[in-house]
């Protein structure tokens, strides 16, 4: 009976065709990466509108942002709990009805509110999509699957800032919100005919498993208070505030704490357990590092493009929008390579190496760079993105149960999610003190003993004499046009300098994927 069982399960398949399955899955996903980053242009309109300070609307993202993590890595228990597909249609259904709210706030408190809920909604979208993919599609063909998905996790957040910026600027900000309700309303009838749960879930559903209220309690103290520090911490100067010391007092060790209970615990939320397994946790590893990658290069070019090169939001969103074309061409590529007998090792490998090639080509930028070459960087440097991203999206399965697939998403999603916080957090630090530090080098050499800056001043002295201005205005103008030289500079080394930190550290990751093992059955195929 056990035997008959297992081959039951093992030959089950969806009633619906994977592929629509896997459109109708990426839909909701796609809506909710999508929101994540469209917020961030319309920050200044929403706190003027609400009479807020910029530093105050800043909690509309971090909201969101610690909401959503604490939800991320017991997404795969709330599964378990309430069926999947159950889970799914209510995280869908609880994004875009706060979405709905979210648009018609009239406070800043409303709006933290709604967005708190909606960031509950869209922590359980991205970890749900991945364990469904992997039950939909068998592993041969799991590579084209997570292609699809990639594209929803990779190509949204580079239009997100477009998009907002448009809507912004030709309607509204409530609009950035209110254009989730037909996707949602979409994705909520699409899912409730074409998505059904495996039997296995079933099973495991109708067995029960026992709450564990001590690990609840560990993970969502944890996640939120070391969110806020990561969130916060540059703002604050982060350990000269208070705020942060005792955020980070209480987040490490409660994580220690938690990861410490759920080893032991016979029914974990978070089965740590699995990262035993060498191709898993490598594989969880790998997504921690592409998060950084992924989201430290997506914050700082366009940062570069506005604060450097004068760039508004808009046109910054619009030398980064080809990327995402790149990228949803590289996608299917890179799936149908996972799919055949090609090594995924060996593309995770290349992927790396690519990364780290294009990331050192941004260490060559300067002041004088134009839109064309500033889109074209960005496009080369996304390019070996889908290498690493479809090839450890199918990895994370190999040799893992097929009922723990719930927990392999949420633990992987989690680990990108944490890497782009720590990333863009800790980029931003060296980003900071590197201006700084360059700054002081620079400022050193503008003295009047220094001939070629006494030149320069002279020059634009004489260049603002000649359009009227007397002597002093003239000299005063010409210092402040000197140091705004010297900022633009240091601010451009210390990109590069940043630039080619990040090339170093996917430089040195290109050869471990080779430590896991190759997934291989009889005939050359992938192993479960």
């Amino acid at each position: 009976m056990a035997e008959q069982q297992a081959l039951t399960h093992h030959d089950w398949k969806p009633s619906h065709n994977p592929y629509a399955v896997a459109l109708t899955v990426t839909l909701a996903t796609f809506m909710e990466v999508l929101d994540t980053s469209i917020a961030n242009v319309s920050l200044p309109h929403i706190a003027g509108s609400l009479g807020a300070t910029y530093d105050e609307a800043t909690w509309i993202l971090t909201s969101y942002l610690v909401s959503a993590a604490i939800v991320l890595p017991v997404s795969g228990w709330l599964s378990t709990i309430l069926g999947r597909k159950r889970f799914y249609m209510t995280c869908v259904a609880l994004f875009t009805i706060c979405s709905f709210f979210c648009g018609i706030s009239t406070s800043l408190p409303m709006l933290i509110i709604a967005r708190v809920l909606q960031g509950a909604g869209g922590g359980g979208l991205q970890p749900s999509e991945q364990a469904i993919l992997a039950d939909t599609f068998s592993v041969e063909k799991r590579g084209m699957a997570f292609s699809l998905y990639g594209m929803a996790v990779v190509v949204a957040p580079a239009i997100g800032p477009t998009l907002g910026g448009w809507i912004t600027d030709n309607f509204n900000w409530h609009w950035i919100f209110f254009i989730n309700l037909p996707v949602g309303l979409l994705s909520l009838f699409l899912t409730s005919r074409l998505v059904e749960d495996p039997p296995w879930m079933k099973e495991e559903k109708r067995a029960g498993i026992r709450i564990d209220y001590m690990g609840l309690a560990l993970i969502v103290i944890g996640v939120a208070a070391f969110q806020m520090v990561l969130d916060k911490g540059q703002e604050d100067d982060w350990f000269a505030s208070p705020v942060i010391r005792t955020m980070f007092s209480i987040g490490i060790p409660a994580l220690v704490a938690f990861a410490l209970w759920e080893w032991f615990h016979p029914n974990p939320i978070v089965d740590v357990r699995l990262l035993k397994n060498r191709n898993f946790g490598t594989a969880v590893f790998f997504s921690f590092a592409l998060g950084i990658v992924l989201f430290g290069s997506t914050v700082l070019i366009p940062e570069f493009l506005q604060s450097s090169l004068g760039y508004t939001a808009e046109l910054a969103g619009e030398a980064m929008s080809p990327a995402g074309l790149v990228m949803m061409a590289m996608m299917p590529i890179a799936g149908r390579l996972t799919g055949t007998r090609v090594d995924p090792r060996l593309l995770v490998c290349i992927g790396f190496l690519g990364t780290s090639f294009s990331l050192h080509r941004f260490t060559n930028i300067n002041l004088q760079i134009d839109f064309v070459t500033a889109m074209s960087l960005r496009m080369v440097q996304v390019l070996f993105m889908p290498f690493i991203f479809v090839p450890i999206s199918t990895l994370n399965y190999i040799g893992v149960p097929r009922e723990k697939n719930n927990q392999v998403s949420g633990m992987s999603s989690f680990a990108r999610n944490l890497g782009g916080s720590i990333g863009t957090s800790l980029l931003g630090t060296f980003l900071t003190r590197q201006n700084q530090t360059h700054q002081v080098a620079l400022v050193a050499h503008t003295t009047h003993a220094n001939v070629n800056f006494e030149q320069m001043l002279n020059g634009l002295k004489a260049t603002f004499m000649s359009q009227g201005y007397d002597a002093a205005t003239a000299t005063t103008k010409a210092l402040a046009m000197a140091y705004r030289t010297v900022q633009l500079q240091a601010a451009t080394l210390s990109f590069e300098n940043s630039f080619w930190l990040m090339s170093l550290i996917v430089l040195c990751l290109a050869p471990l994927p080779f430590i896991m093992r190759r997934p291989t059955l009889r005939g050359g195929r992938p192993r479960e």
